[in-house]
């Protein structure tokens, strides 16, 4: 943001820089334990505030080149007082202060968009000013989405009356209700939490029939590992953790079976030897994986059970016919029910956004055209709307998943960016909500005539990226008409532009979603 305010560092590498930081914000970037993937109000602010912070700081990172010389006053003004505003966001997240809110942004956007304009002189071509002013706009709406995001993390209910509800609906539910509409969403075979469940459930009734059935020895081992093969989503993960555990308890087992005959019956070998084993078990083998977790845990329970009755060398050939025994049932399990993991779904669940959103583009088009205020208070959109929160969030879930699950084995470089659909996905949610501004004149038939066209153009791309065909996307959105910048009154001019920012910004964004190929015809910048 500084660089930006001074203008004088080279654009195109303080806009590297910005993209650089987005990309840090990728799920696989973030350490397991603290993604935000939980299902309280918190974890979904936190989650929220990631996804806007990253189309805020791609936004920016087009506006970097464009600003030299210094940008326009009005620009400026917005550009100094979005960078307070981060600093103030930053320090609520590191805990230094409290969340300032949004609705000092949202004062700063009321007022930059009273101010902005076509120049005075109009011999020259406003487009390329009022582009950035456009550009500049919908980052600054990325950053008040931010900032209602971050006032939340802190556990307090905040008020968001002023933003839609569609985009806060979760900020004044409470936990069991956030906890019910979670189980809700995921009530459908389409949703991998659901299928989740329902193979480790399956899996774990299995293993306790065959275990009771066969009146196996410490039966209980054979649940350990069915649940521990059950954990890994996809067959290919079941696979390598069922060769892992085999190896380990293997070597496990020989080790402890050369430990029972060497120490027999002298219990106070075992007795000495067990606290030892646990603490060398319990650090070292969940950080070792698979192989070192089941070989040290065979070592601490032979230890263990040789201090309550006397054992012999058989202990070790029960354990591995028990892990066997789970390991067989766990991966069975893995190859017959949903063997793909998150990666079918995620293509699924990204289609399904894809198509939901499509109707959403015509929609909130057609109102800015005709000078009506956001459309989330209509009831034929509500039901859309509600219908694409509901596959982003599906989408969403799918992609958490996709992220815990080893990468394939063909480069990331290739294939979709499902990253970029769902920002493709929130872009156009969020769009719904502040492209029409307010009530306002409608536009001239050229414009209109152009902005369906545009939309057109878009929304047939977005269908057929639904499909996500190899050689990807090709978007064309046809350029405004000559002249008609100098033919419309000043607040439709600007108006007029952040469409056209925003279309292009979804056709951008429809061309990274489907992977190497896709490209835009008649880029903006």
């Amino acid at each position: 943001m500084r660089d930006l305010l001074r203008g004088g560092a080279d654009g195109r590498e303080t806009a590297e820089r910005l993209r650089a930081a987005g990309r840090e914000l990728r799920l696989s970037r973030t350490a397991p334990g603290v993604r935000p993937t939980g299902a309280g109000a918190r974890d979904r602010a936190l989650a929220q505030a990631g996804y806007a912070t990253r189309r805020f700081l791609d936004l920016l990172a087009v506006l970097a080149p464009l600003l030299r010389p210094p940008a326009d006053l009005p620009s400026a003004t917005l550009l100094r007082g979005l960078a307070t505003a981060c600093a103030d966001e930053a320090a609520a997240l590191r805990g230094s202060r409290p969340a300032p809110g949004f609705q000092r942004i949202e004062e700063m956007i009321e007022r930059y968009a009273a101010a902005r304009g076509v120049p005075p002189d109009l011999r020259g071509d406003p487009h390329p000013l009022l582009r950035r002013q456009s550009t500049l706009l919908a980052a600054a709406v990325s950053a008040v989405t931010v900032s209602a995001a971050v006032a939340l993390t802190d556990g307090r209910r905040r008020p968001t009356t002023a933003l839609p509800v569609e985009q806060f609906w979760y900020a004044g539910a409470s936990t069991p209700r956030l906890w019910w509409v979670r189980i809700a969403d995921h009530l459908t075979p389409r949703s991998v939490v659901f299928q989740n469940a329902v193979r480790t459930a399956s899996g774990l009734a299995l293993a306790r029939l065959v275990a009771g059935s066969l009146d196996l020895s410490h039966g209980f081992w054979v649940l350990l590992l069915g649940m521990l093969t059950l954990g890994r989503t996809t067959a290919g993960a079941t696979w390598s953790a069922v060769r892992s555990a085999t190896a380990g308890t293997l070597v496990g087992s020989l080790a402890a079976g050369v430990l029972l005959v060497s120490a027999g019956d002298a219990t106070e070998v075992y007795a000495a030897l067990l606290v030892p084993m646990m603490l060398v078990a319990f650090s070292a083998g969940p950080v070792g994986g698979p192989a070192w977790g089941q070989g040290l845990f065979t070592l601490v329970v032979s230890t263990a059970f040789a201090q309550i009755a006397p054992v012999t060398w058989q202990l070790a050939e029960a354990r591995i016919v028990d892990v066997l025994t789970g390991s067989v049932i766990g991966l069975v399990c893995g190859v017959l029910a949903w063997p793909a993991g998150a990666r079918g779904e995620m293509r699924r669940g990204a289609a399904a956004l894809l198509r939901a959103t499509a109707p959403l583009i015509r929609v909130t088009v057609e109102r800015a055209a005709t000078g009506r205020s956001a459309p989330t208070a209509r009831a034929d959109t509500a039901a859309a709307l509600r219908r694409a929160l509901l596959d982003w969030r599906i989408a969403h879930a799918a992609y958490a998943q996709l992220r815990t699950e080893p990468p394939p084995r063909r480069p990331v470089d290739t294939g979709p960016d499902w990253l970029a659909a769902l920002n493709f996905g929130s872009r156009v949610l969020t769009g719904t909500s502040w492209l029409p501004w307010s009530e306002g004149s409608a536009w001239p038939p050229d414009a209109k005539s152009w902005a369906r066209e545009a939309t057109e153009e878009v929304v047939s791309a977005t269908l057929r990226a639904a499909a996500f065909p190899a050689d990807g996307v090709t978007v064309r959105p046809p350029p405004l008409p000559p002249g008609i910048l100098t033919r419309l009154p000043a607040p439709s001019v600007s108006h007029l532009v952040d469409v056209e920012v925003w279309l292009h910004a979804l056709a951008s964004d429809l061309a990274a979603a489907v992977g190497p190929g896709g490209t835009v015809e008649g880029r903006l910048w």
